[in-house]
């Protein structure tokens, strides 16, 4: 017992303080943006606008988080990651604030699409600030801590959004998303100041190569896109699924999902820590972790017997685990080849538009073929970005020899 404790522990070792320091920023953010979880409660309920505008709302919500991350990239490579990190915590915060106020549909449109744009310029600079605070070994490490913080402010936020509306309303919850993005914001000022930390991998690139030239990079854009959209679906359609031919209870699917969350907290950075001894290439292993989602997707298919839920949740979720890390880190490598705002926010944008299509795909599907060919589906489709994965690394090895 003592040896696995010491392991998990020795997990953590090496990250600079830096890293630790946005972890924490980043906590303070997600958690922040708890009014994200109860938006379509909000509109439908309070300010009585139907299913159908409330769709166009989430589509705007979408369209500002692709632009916003376009924007931060550009910026991060003209003024830098930090300038564009402050901005963007303190703007989006006032920005959150101000939505309260906002009662028709045109309104909310515009609000939320610049409010969204300006909290996703965030997520560029922030992976350039990792790559920068990093050092080479400890890459994909400081990765999963950032996603540990994210898991835990989207865990945390949710929790505490229900807790605010249910005692004050909520209107209270865009005071407390905005005056948690800007106090986000002087904590980066305090602690992160370019005059006050190390930067420990800073690459400057004399003629840098654009993301829009590198062919390699566009093939794993795709494969990513792939992962997205299947990815998302244990957030839109697996919960339809697990209450309508599971007939599990909401509390049971609360549980389930809850599991997601909790094992990558526990499990997540000493897998990533016992992989990255293995040496083995970044894109075989977000290839094997891609292939672990797939294989959750086909075995929901092949018994009626309500363990398979089970087995096929921690699948994708040690799925997600491999990919999500070793696919960033292959990201900000490249990256290091050109503007690496640039590349960390078409990095992001391929999450971005898979959220934007598949939601709303997978709906389609299950309600014009049916849970087991959508199922299906998303196999086929996950098995094909692993094929595009493993035929990236010929591209890559290729290109080395």
């Amino acid at each position: 017992m003592k040896k696995i404790y010491n392991n998990y522990i020795n997990s953590f070792k090496g990250l600079s303080l830096e890293v630790w320091w946005l972890s924490l920023i980043t906590l303070v953010n997600r958690a922040g943006t708890m009014v994200i979880p109860f938006l379509s409660l909000y509109l439908n309920k309070n300010l009585g606008f139907s299913l159908a505008n409330v769709g166009w709302i989430l589509s705007f919500w979408g369209l500002g988080s692709v632009l916003g991350t376009w924007l931060g990239g550009k910026l991060t490579d003209k003024i830098g990651y930090y300038k564009v990190m402050f901005g963007s915590l303190l703007v989006s915060g006032l920005f959150f604030i101000l939505l309260q106020f906002l009662t028709t549909f045109e309104a909310f449109c515009f609000g939320i699409l610049i409010t969204m744009l300006a909290a996703d310029a965030f997520r560029p600079a922030m992976f350039v600030a990792l790559n920068a605070y990093s050092k080479e070994e400890n890459k994909t490490r400081s990765v999963t801590l950032i996603r540990l913080a994210i898991n835990l402010g989207f865990s945390a936020g949710p929790a505490i959004g229900g807790i605010i509306i249910t005692g004050i309303g909520y209107y209270a919850l865009f005071w407390v998303d905005g005056v948690t993005c800007i106090l986000a914001a002087f904590v980066l000022l305090k602690v992160l100041h370019p005059k006050k930390v190390k930067e420990l991998d800073v690459v400057t690139v004399e003629k840098p190569v654009s993301v829009y030239k590198d062919k390699a990079f566009w093939i794993f854009f795709i494969a990513m896109f792939i992962f997205g959209f299947t990815f998302m679906q244990y957030f839109s359609t697996m919960p339809l699924y697990y209450k309508d031919v599971r007939n599990l209870s909401v509390f049971e699917i609360g549980l389930i999902m809850g599991f997601n969350g909790f094992f990558i907290f526990i499990f997540e950075m000493p897998l990533i820590h016992w992989l990255e001894s293995l040496k083995k290439q970044k894109i075989k292993l977000v290839a094997v972790g891609l292939f672990l989602v797939a294989l959750s997707f086909i075995i929901l298919i092949t018994t009626s017997w309500v363990g398979v839920i089970l087995i096929g949740i921690l699948l994708m979720t040690v799925g997600e685990m491999i990919a999500f890390p070793f696919s960033n880190a292959f990201a900000m490598e490249r990256g290091k080849k050109g503007n690496q705002g640039e590349y960390m926010a078409m990095y992001a944008i391929s999450f971005s538009l898979a959220s934007i299509f598949s939601h709303n795909s997978g709906m389609q599907m299950i309600d014009y073929i049916g849970y087991d060919l959508t199922w299906l589906f998303m196999t086929a489709f996950a098995f094909l970005g692993v094929a595009i994965l493993l035929i990236l690394q010929f591209v890559i090895l290729k290109k080395e020899n």
